[in-house]
């Protein structure tokens, strides 16, 4: 989901931070950005149902801004290697979200 030159599209920011559950949920992995979440810590640390925390790490998983491993029981960690994680992450941090 990118234009010329690497740049971020809108439509991937928009669908990444379309809903208050994946921002709860990239807020929460990037305050902890080597960690691995399992959907059961995510659910307990956003207080969203674990059917939502299920879809909105779909959606995240899908645009590339947080990685699922698969050994063993699922965990997924935010990637900050991605371009718009990054740019997310430099706002939340200056509007100290």
């Amino acid at each position: 989901m990118r234009g010329d030159k690497g740049s971020i599209r809108w439509e991937e920011i928009e669908k990444g931070l379309g809903s208050a559950g994946r921002l709860r949920i990239l807020k929460v992995m990037m305050r902890n950005p080597d960690r691995y979440f399992t959907r059961y810590m995510l659910k307990r640390m956003t207080g969203l149902k674990t059917v939502d925390v299920k879809s909105n790490l779909n959606i995240l998983v899908g645009l590339g801004w947080v990685i699922e491993y698969t050994y063993g029981v699922k965990t997924y960690r935010v990637n900050m290697e991605n371009r718009a994680v990054q740019a997310i992450a430099e706002l939340f941090n200056k509007v100290d979200y």
